[in-house]
């Protein structure tokens, strides 16, 4: 079920969720993935200081942020919020010490972290929103 491109509306979304998260938990990786197998895009937050004992409070930061204000391009379901041990979070990290650098960088048809890859979206450290 493939749900299309990642549009320009999602990008700065996932972009501001990412900056509000970070008053929360310092993000060492954002980005948007869309698996071969299921086709949809969601998008992923990691930071080392996520871990088994507070991934709930972690996700309940996203409901609240998300919560706040009108969202329309993003579902609280739509959002992992992830530790530095993940595979696929161990992978975007390698990809961002090799090339490092003020834009995102788009991957499509990849393998990362053992899951097959569609396409993704990998946002810049540090993180902005489009002007």
């Amino acid at each position: 079920m493939d749900q299309g491109p990642l549009v320009a509306e999602q990008i700065e979304a996932g972009a501001k969720l990412a900056l509000e998260f970070q008053a929360f938990k310092p993000l060492d990786a954002a980005f948007w993935l869309r698996a071969s197998e299921d086709g949809h895009w969601f998008l992923y937050l990691a930071s080392r200081e996520i871990d088994d004992s507070n991934f709930d409070l972690a996700y309940g930061e996203v409901v609240r942020l998300l919560g706040r204000g009108s969202r329309m391009w993003l579902d609280p379901f739509e959002v992992k919020v992830k530790g530095i041990d993940d595979p696929v979070v161990k992978s975007v990290l390698d990809i961002q010490q090799k090339y490092p650098g003020r834009l995102a960088t788009r991957l499509h048809s990849r393998m990362l972290g053992g899951v097959s890859v569609e396409e993704a979206y990998i946002y810049a450290l540090p993180i902005t929103t489009p002007a």
